[in-house]
């Protein structure tokens, strides 16, 4: 796996799976009860995202 890759609208490699278990692990993203491959923000992790600067706005729940 190489260690960061841009995949068109998200980070791939080693770094994108890094941050997916990081923010999992700190309750920021959680599994929908739909399927166990999509996923959306919780109340925490859109503090903690807001935190980062980042516009969630952008961001549609089906894209997760």
């Amino acid at each position: 796996m190489k260690p960061a890759k841009i995949c068109y609208d998200h980070i791939g490699g080693k770094l994108g799976s890094l941050f997916m278990e990081k923010c999992i692990a700190e309750g920021w993203i959680k599994q929908t009860e739909r399927s166990a491959h999509l996923f959306q923000i919780t109340e925490k992790g859109t503090e903690e995202f807001q935190k980062l600067g980042l516009d969630l706005s952008q961001i549609k729940e089906e894209a997760l």
